[in-house]
């Protein structure tokens, strides 16, 4: 039915656009097939009506004339119906085509892509590298994970999704009821920032560990979407980037390079381990525990044993 009424609609527009004189009803509905089977007169004027309405939501500009013998017609003038002429200066332009070739390794690339040829139709000069001014840099958005696309519909259209999703420590999956609101990336690996419904509360969702397919929902949205949406402050403070406090931990020799780099002293205590000291904020134990034996915790107590406790989970399968 969507397809039908789509199909319709474009049909409809394209008469009103096509038309240098005002159509009747009557002769609108001798051009649409959709029209054509339509059981009755009043069945095809509730039709019309609500597919003229629904042009005019979308944007096109419908005008109504009457002639001379009192019969009322309608056309899309183009002079009204198309957009101004779309200028861009070298840095306008330069800029929109960094931002659209950051999208071509993404599933966007052919959109991108279209974006790119549209901005040089506008004034972006075929010489002009939109890189050129940034020579050494290549900007990419990875997206590798089959969630990204009905996620990335999903938060677009404000629908319901289930997928199930595998925590850090956790042996197994289980199905989470989510209300999508954003998505964003974040050093390398993309988040999806929304409602669990399970929980009653906001979570936050890393791609990589969606497993199976993305499955939407057709009821609507139960809690409100905020204003904005922090998606990379609440993961940097899961991953223990924002924190006030400090872990201190064994780490072998050549090992566990994220976490040097995090460190804010480093010993070496020989025998193939060194000692780190690095920020301790929530979340920092699962992230500990993705590292398995070439970690040690020395303190805080509660940091050791929440890793404990969820090797032990692992362990247990």
């Amino acid at each position: 039915m969507a397809i039908a009424k789509a199909e319709r609609l474009m049909n409809l527009a394209l008469c009103l656009l096509g038309t240098r004189r005002p159509l009747s009803k009557r002769e609108l509905r001798g051009s649409i097939e959709a029209y054509l089977e339509a059981g009755s007169d009043d069945s095809f004027n509730r039709m019309f009506e609500r597919d003229k309405d629904d042009l005019r939501e979308l944007g096109l500009v419908i005008a109504t004339v009457e002639n001379l013998d009192g019969e009322v017609g309608y056309l899309a003038r183009r002079d009204s119906n198309r957009l101004p002429p779309i200028t861009l200066d070298a840095e306008e332009a330069a800029a929109l085509g960094l931002a659209a070739k950051v999208w071509q390794q993404a599933r966007l690339a052919g959109a991108a892509s279209g974006a790119l040829q549209k901005l040089r139709a506008a004034g972006l000069p075929e010489d002009v590298d939109p890189y050129e001014a940034h020579g050494a840099l290549e900007p990419r958005i990875p997206v590798h994970e089959a969630a990204f696309e009905p996620l990335m519909l999903a938060c677009r259209d404000r629908r319901p999704v289930v997928f199930d999703y595998r925590k850090a420590a956790a042996a197994h999956p289980e199905p989470r009821h989510v209300e999508p609101w954003a998505l964003e990336c974040w050093r390398g690996h993309w988040y999806l920032a929304g409602w669990d419904r399970d929980r009653g509360a906001e979570r936050v969702f890393r791609l990589s560990r969606i497993t199976g397919r993305v499955r939407s929902r057709g009821t609507g949205f139960t809690a409100p979407v905020p204003d904005v949406v922090t998606v990379r402050e609440t993961v940097a403070s899961w991953a223990g980037e924002i924190a006030d406090r400090s872990a201190l931990i064994r780490l072998r020799a050549g090992a566990g390079y994220p976490l040097r780099a995090k460190a804010t002293k480093v010993r070496e205590l020989g025998d193939g381990w060194d000692e780190l000291e690095i920020p301790y904020g929530h979340g920092l134990d699962a992230w500990l525990v993705e590292f398995g034996p070439v970690v040690v915790v020395l303190e805080p107590a509660e940091l050791r044993a929440d890793v404990v406790d969820r090797l032990r989970a692992v362990a247990k399968g």
